[in-house]
C-alpha cells in the first residue's frame, strides 16, 4: 500500500489533471498526498537586456509568493472536497544553496529524500518554454526518478476531468528481471484500485539457424519460434501464480510479433485495458524485446495512463 504520493504542479490546468486520480488513489490507500511546485529562474518570464535574461530579485520574490499561494489554494481545495492528509512543498532552485540541476533532477532528488512511493503527473502542461514545465519534466523524470511514475495524457481544458477507472492493467514483459521489476509496483496500484491483470509476452520470430529476428526476405524458423513461445508461456504462468497468491487475478497472453510497440498498443485496445505498466529498461539483444526502446513509443502512442519504473538491477545482457 502507498504511504506517500507526489503530484508535481506547474500552475497550469493541464498539470492539475493528475489530481483527481492521485486523490482517489491516496484516499483509497490512506496515503499522504504531496503537492510540489518548483520555482526558479526558469519558471517565470525574466527581464531581458540585449537578449540576455536578467533575474530581478523583486520579480523573483513575487513569483515565489505567487507560487506558494497557488499551492496552498490547491491544498485547501482538495481538503475541502476530500478530507485527507495533503502537504504542499515549494522548491526554489534559484536560491544560492539550492540544487543546480534541472527541474526533473530536483524533483527526482526530492522524491528520493521524502520517501515518495508513487509520482503521478501529466505528460505535458501548458505551452511555453519558461513558464510551464510539466512536459519536459515528465520526460526527465522517466530517466531520473527512482520511484514509479504514473503518467496521464491531459484532456482538453473544456472537459470536466474525472479520475480514470483502472480495473484492468496490462503488463508487457520480456523475460528479464529488469522488466519484471514493474510487477510489484503494478500490484500496489492494482491493490488500491481493485484491478485485474493481463501479462503480455511478445516473441520475435527467428531466422532458421540463428537468433536473428525474422524479416520478410529470410527463412522463418517455426520450430524455434514455437519453442520460444512455450518458454515465454511457462515464464508468464510463474508470474501469474505469484500475482494470484497476492490475491489478484492474472491472465496471460503470448504473441509473435516483429512490431513490439504497435502490438502492445493493439493488445491494450483489444483487451480493453485501462492502464499499461512496464519497466523503462528491459533485456538487451536483437532477438529480444527491448522494453527500454519501446516504452517511449508506447507512452506517446496510447491515450491510456502508463505506469513506468526505472529498475536499478544489474543483469547480463
Amino acid at each position: 500500500m502507498y504511504r506517500s504520493i507526489l503530484v508535481p504542479l506547474d500552475g497550469s490546468s493541464f498539470s492539475e489533471q493528475a489530481l483527481p486520480l492521485a486523490i482517489k488513489i491516496a484516499h483509497q490507500s490512506g496515503a499522504t498526498l504531496n503537492l510540489v511546485h518548483v520555482t526558479g529562474q526558469y519558471t517565470f518570464d525574466p527581464i531581458y537586456i540585449d537578449g540576455v535574461p536578467v533575474i530581478d530579485a523583486n520579480l523573483h520574490s513575487r513569483a515565489r509568493d505567487h507560487a506558494r499561494t497557488y499551492l496552498e489554494h490547491v491544498r485547501e481545495r482538495i481538503i475541502a472536497e476530500t478530507p485527507m492528509s495533503v502537504h504542499a512543498t515549494l522548491i526554489d532552485i534559484a536560491t544560492p544553496d539550492a540544487s543546480n540541476g534541472t527541474i526533473a533532477q530536483v524533483l527526482a532528488e526530492h522524491t528520493a529524500s521524502a520517501a515518495i512511493d508513487l509520482v503521478i503527473m501529466t505528460t505535458h502542461g501548458r505551452a511555453g518554454l519558461t513558464r510551464f514545465w510539466i512536459g519536459s519534466v515528465a520526460d526527465g523524470m522517466v530517466r531520473h526518478s527512482c520511484v514509479p511514475l504514473l503518467l496521464l495524457r491531459p484532456e482538453s481544458q473544456s472537459q470536466v476531468i474525472v479520475p480514470p477507472t483502472i480495473r484492468h492493467i496490462l503488463l508487457p514483459l520480456d523475460g528479464s528481471a529488469r522488466s519484471e521489476a514493474i510487477v510489484e509496483h503494478a500490484l500496489a496500484l492494482g491493490h488500491a484500485m481493485h484491478a485485474r491483470y493481463t501479462l503480455l509476452r511478445l516473441v520475435m520470430p527467428l531466422i532458421v539457424g540463428t537468433t536473428i529476428p525474422f524479416t520478410a526476405s529470410a527463412d522463418f524458423d517455426p520450430a524455434r519460434t514455437q519453442q520460444l513461445q512455450a518458454e515465454a508461456q511457462h515464464d508468464l504462468d510463474r508470474i501469474a501464480q505469484q500475482i494470484q497468491l497476492a490475491g489478484a487475478h492474472a491472465d496471460t497472453r503470448v504473441c509473435v510479433s516483429t512490431q513490439i510497440a504497435a502490438t502492445i498498443l493493439e493488445v491494450a485496445e483489444e483487451s480493453h485495458a485501462d492502464l499499461l505498466a512496464l519497466s523503462t529498461h528491459g533485456r538487451s539483444g536483437m532477438a529480444r524485446l527491448l522494453i527500454g526502446s519501446v516504452a517511449d513509443k508506447v507512452l506517446r502512442g496510447t491515450h491510456l495512463p502508463v505506469l513506468l519504473f526505472r529498475p536499478a538491477i544489474s543483469e547480463p545482457a
